[in-house]
């Protein structure tokens, strides 16, 4: 229960594809694991295979390209997000940058999933490029989103190691499992009001943390040992 209200700790989640992280948080709470409940879930696909996970009370789409810009549909966006009162707002597999007005309408309460150790490889095709770049560690990033590509503050990371002979492929299905550790075990931070963030700094127990968090075998989360 959230300590301030007493009730459980609203997440609106924003889709585009098929959804795998929002099954993970969705079966968190059916396991007890996660003490919150999903109030809804938003795509700009409307045939985006995450949006069957949910009841369809939960539901909400709309098609991007039918606006007349990014700004009208992130408002459009925005409104409807606003209006099941969420406590935090995750990025589960959304693909559209977030743009500057959206972002301040959830400031402090906007947190994404990327699959590399931000700040390495923005964007897409992170896989192919830590292969490319022939690193020995690859990983997923939860972090603040910022309206700039992926560079918001890194609240916590998972790591796996490359292993020679990997492909694109392999990594991307070994790390999923741990993405979708690292994605439970923040949200329960943030669920048990553990979590803020101010002036670009991350807190944790209202302490600063200099460092992102690390994911252990076991889905818990520790002080960052990594620079």
């Amino acid at each position: 229960m959230s300590p301030s209200t007493g009730r459980k700790p609203r997440l609106a989640v924003l889709v585009s594809g098929r959804g795998s992280n929002l099954q993970a948080v969705l079966d968190a709470i059916a396991d007890d694991r996660l003490d919150a409940e999903i109030v809804g879930v938003f795509s700009d696909r409307p045939g985006a295979a995450a949006l069957e996970r949910v009841p369809l009370a939960l539901r909400w789409s709309a098609e991007a390209r039918a606006f007349a810009d990014r700004a009208v549909f992130d408002a459009v966006l925005a409104d409807a997000v606003d209006a099941v009162a969420p406590d935090w707002v995750f990025c589960a597999g959304y693909m559209r940058i977030l743009g500057h007005a959206f972002v301040q309408r959830f400031d402090g309460r906007l947190l994404n999933v990327h699959p590399s150790l931000l700040p390495r490889y923005k964007g897409l095709h992170t896989h192919a490029r830590a292969l490319e770049a022939g690193d020995r560690e690859h990983g997923a990033s939860v972090h603040f989103v910022v309206p700039e590509l992926d560079a918001g503050t890194v609240v916590a990371q998972a790591r796996i190691p490359v292993l020679p002979g990997d492909s694109a492929e392999d990594l991307a299905m070994r790390l999923l499992p741990e993405e979708h550790r690292l994605v439970v075990a923040v949200l329960a931070l943030a669920s048990a009001g553990r979590l803020a963030e101010h002036g670009g700094q991350v807190q944790l127990d209202g302490q600063t943390l200099f460092k992102p968090l690390e994911l252990d075998s076991d889905g818990i989360l520790h002080p960052g040992s990594h620079s």
